[in-house]
C-alpha cells in the first residue's frame, strides 16, 4: 500500500482540484498555471517521493531540484542543520547531471499532468548554457529557473547573484538560447535586490523568483565546532519569512515582471501574505520536510480564503496591499 494509503490525506479534500466558482490561474511570466502554489527547488526531489502523498496535478507546478551539465556529488556532511523555526543547509546542489536528469526524472514528470520548471544551475555562464541548450531538445519543459543564487557551492551560483552586471549577463545569454518562460532565482545575500532584480528584469527574463535562503552559521558548543562540514549554509523555514515577505514587497514596486514568492511559507495564510506583498505565485519549501501535504494544503486554503473574502479571481490579490 502506498504512503497515501496508509496516512490518507490530512488536508481533508481529494485529489481533485476543480477550482468551483473560485479562479486560482495565474500566469508567471508566459508560464499558464492551474493555481498559483509550486515548490521550492531542492525541497521536493523530483516529485517521486512525494507522489507517494498525492497527486502532483494538484499543484500549478513542480520545480525540480538544480540541474547541471556533469553530475555533482555536493557537499561533505554534515550538511543539515535544524536550527530555531529553520533550517540550515549546505548541499551543495547535488544532482546527477542533465542527461540522467532527462532520461530518468524528466520522463516520469511528463506523466504527471503538471507543467514543470527545470531549475538550472552551474559553475560558469557556459555551463548554464550547456545545460538549457540540451533541455531545449526536450519539448515538454514548460520553464526553466535560472538559479544564480545558490549559497552553497565555491563557484558560480551566488556569484552571478551579487553582481548586478554578471546577472545581467548571464540571465541574457540564457535569454538567447530559449523562448521558453525564463524566470530566475535571486539571493537575499546583497545589499540591495531591487538593483539585481531590475538588471535581470532589462536582459530579458520573464519571472523572478525569491528569495533563496538566507547565509547562517549553527555551532557545536560542546565540540567548540561549526555543525557543518562547510561551517556557512543556507538558513530556511519560518525564520526567513520576515526578511522574504520585505524583498518581494521591495522589488514588486522595481520591476514591471511577476514575482514568484517563496521563503517560510507553511500555510495558505502566509502565500496571501506574499501575494499581497506583490507575489504571482509563491513555492513551498522547508515545510515539506515537516508536512509531505503542505503544497496541497495550500492550494485548497487559497481557494477557501477566496471564497470567504467574495474574491472570484484570486490574480486580484497580487500587490493589494493597502
Amino acid at each position: 500500500m502506498s504512503k497515501r494509503g496508509l496516512l490518507g490525506d490530512p488536508t481533508g479534500h481529494s485529489d481533485d482540484h476543480s477550482l468551483g466558482s473560485v479562479d486560482l490561474s495565474v500566469n508567471l511570466g508566459g508560464l499558464q498555471m492551474r493555481n498559483p502554489v509550486t515548490v521550492a527547488s531542492g525541497t521536493f526531489g523530483n516529485g517521486k517521493q512525494y507522489a507517494e502523498f498525492f497527486s502532483l496535478d494538484r499543484l500549478g507546478a513542480i520545480t525540480t531540484k538544480g540541474v547541471s551539465l556533469e553530475p555533482w556529488i555536493g557537499n561533505d556532511n554534515p550538511r543539515i542543520a535544524e536550527t530555531a523555526s529553520g533550517m540550515l543547509n549546505s548541499i551543495g546542489l547535488q544532482n546527477p547531471g542533465v542527461e540522467t536528469f532527462i532520461s530518468e526524472d524528466l520522463s516520469w514528470l511528463t506523466n504527471q499532468d503538471v507543467p514543470v520548471i527545470v531549475n538550472v544551475s552551474g559553475h560558469s555562464a557556459s555551463e548554464y548554457l550547456a545545460v538549457i541548450e540540451r533541455l531545449e531538445a526536450v519539448e515538454t519543459i514548460a520553464a526553466y529557473e535560472l538559479n544564480i543564487s545558490c549559497p552553497n557551492i565555491d563557484c558560480g551560483g551566488m556569484s552571478f547573484g551579487t553582481d548586478h552586471q554578471a546577472a545581467f549577463s548571464v540571465t541574457q545569454l540564457c535569454r538567447q538560447k530559449t523562448g521558453r518562460p525564463l524566470i530566475v532565482k535571486l539571493t537575499p545575500n546583497v545589499t540591495d535586490i531591487g538593483e539585481i532584480a531590475k538588471a535581470v528584469e532589462a536582459a530579458g527574463a520573464n519571472a523572478i523568483s525569491l528569495i533563496n535562503t538566507v547565509l547562517g552559521m549553527a555551532i557545536d558548543s560542546r565540540r567548540r565546532k561549526p555543525v557543518l562540514a562547510r561551517k556557512v549554509g543556507g538558513l530556511s523555514g519560518p525564520a526567513i519569512k520576515p526578511i522574504a515577505l520585505r524583498m518581494v514587497y521591495e522589488v514588486h514596486q522595481q520591476v514591471q515582471i511577476p514575482l514568484l514568492g517563496m521563503g517560510g511559507i507553511c500555510s495558505a495564510e502566509d502565500a496571501i501574505e506574499f501575494m499581497l506583498a506583490g507575489a504571482t505565485a509563491v513555492a513551498i519549501g522547508t515545510a515539506n520536510f515537516t508536512n509531505p501535504y503542505s503544497a496541497p494544503a495550500v492550494v485548497d486554503g487559497l481557494r477557501e480564503y477566496c471564497a470567504e473574502q467574495g474574491i472570484s479571481r484570486i490574480t486580484e490579490l497580487t500587490g493589494a496591499l493597502q
